[in-house]
């Protein structure tokens, strides 16, 4: 438990550091754009693409990567754990490939029809646009994404938590240099540059570690199918997540301009304490937890696994708390002036206090989830993420037109909230809490 304090300190001060930087870098978007169409067609293109990198890199195969790979250096020593690694890493950017290749030849049907139907015309043409380009980004975080599941499993925390520092700084020379000479495409410049530096800055890791790359595509490999077996389920987990994001735009896209931009705002304004907390810890434990299951260490898993859910409310709760008092003098404080008026603002905090009452909710998934994956079972966080999405979608159906823009967030928040305590009611069930 003390290494895993010590290391959810560490990625804590990074994460801490990041957001600092993201709002910086959102300051300087907010002020040259406001809330506006431009800004809602670059957030809404980010969306399919960003979906393709969680699936393959970012989150399926990072959560179904690292537990295989913890027990294949636990039991088989390191030059095994990079074999396969090689091998997983091959078959991934080869489908990221084939998948960014299918979304610059399909952009214009799925934007005009799925993403941002209640776009006009030319908004819509922009989406496609900036969509097409983000593709870049996309190939080079599907690489970077599997380093930073590579590192994790070796107890090395410290560059993949620096990455999404370099990805923004990236960006902000994308808003500052840019921009103001490419519009809005300048911004989607940036992304690639930021993307670049998120994987280089975590060279120095593999090289210290030991990597070494190898070719070979061979699938037949009992761990490859392990890896396999386990990421199926994430695949389907990640798309009815990610899907939440398409309804998301899909629901905004009707209702009045800055609407996506300010739900981006909010989710961004509720993710920076959110990731700071609940994501660092559930990063820092999730190895442990899986050495704890490699080792069938019962005893030590439900006490490391009890003690970092009382930590997570303790820190969560009062946060929250706080962060709907001072919600509206920050936005102020930090995005009016310019393009950005007291009428967006008020969009922001309304969307903001909406996902800030669910804060809670995604803190506790970001550790409950890993944990049956570290029990590699992926068949039930698959079953409560459709659940959710379906959910979502039904109460954004009736809240929409009750609430405009702020239904989103309140179903988000209801949804995210309900799947945490039943995935917590599941381990207490099975005995692991």
């Amino acid at each position: 438990m003390n290494r895993v304090f010590r290391a959810s300190l560490l990625i804590s001060f990074l994460f801490t550091i990041d957001k600092l930087v993201a709002l910086y870098r959102q300051s300087f978007v907010g002020r040259a754009y406001g809330i506006s169409a431009a800004l809602d067609a670059y957030n809404s293109a980010n969306n399919l693409p960003d979906l393709i990198y969680a699936v393959i890199s970012g989150g399926a195969l990072g959560l179904a990567f690292i537990p295989i790979l913890t027990e294949t250096l636990d039991k088989e020593g390191r030059q095994a754990m990079w074999s396969l690694f090689s091998r997983v890493a091959n078959y991934g950017f080869i489908v990221t490939a084939s998948l960014a290749i299918t979304l610059v030849i399909f952009a214009d049907p799925l934007v005009r029809n799925v993403v941002v139907p209640g776009f006009p015309p030319a908004q819509q043409d922009l989406t496609i646009q900036l969509m097409r380009l983000n593709v870049v980004a996309l190939m080079i975080f599907s690489l970077s994404g599997l380093v930073i599941g590579a590192l994790q499993a070796n107890q090395h925390f410290f560059l993949p938590a620096l990455a999404p520092i370099m990805y923004n700084i990236g960006q902000i020379v994308g808003v500052v240099f840019l921009a103001p000479r490419f519009g809005i495409f300048g911004l989607a410049y940036g992304v690639i540059l930021g993307a670049a530096l998120h994987l280089l800055i975590q060279v120095p890791g593999l090289i210290r570690h030991g990597f070494k790359w190898s070719p070979s595509l061979e699938w037949r490999h009992p761990r490859v199918i392990q890896v396999a077996q386990l990421m199926l389920p994430r695949v389907l987990t990640i798309l009815a997540i990610q899907s939440i994001f398409v309804v998301t735009d899909n629901f905004a896209s009707h209702l009045y301009e800055g609407a996506i931009t300010a739900i981006a705002y909010g989710w961004l304004i509720m993710q920076m304490p959110e990731t700071i907390i609940g994501t660092a810890i559930g990063t820092a434990i999730f190895p442990t937890l899986s050495q704890y299951v490699s080792r069938d260490d019962r005893a030590g898993l439900r006490s490391t696994l009890r003690r970092a859910l009382i930590i997570l409310v303790a820190l969560i709760v009062p946060i929250t708390i706080v962060s709907l008092i001072l919600v509206r003098p920050a936005v102020q404080l930090i995005f009016e002036g310019r393009s950005f008026t007291a009428a967006g603002t008020t969009l922001v905090v309304s969307a903001a206090q909406m996902f800030l009452l669910g804060m809670l909710g995604h803190s506790l998934l970001e550790v409950v989830v890993r944990m049956f994956y570290a029990l590699h079972d992926a068949i039930t966080p698959l079953i409560a993420a459709a659940l959710t999405a379906a959910s979502f979608a039904g109460l954004c159906y009736l809240l929409v037109p009750l609430m405009g823009h702020s239904g989103i967030g309140l179903a988000n928040t209801i949804a995210f909230t309900a799947e945490a305590t039943g995935l917590i009611w599941i381990l207490r069930r099975r005995k692991v809490l």
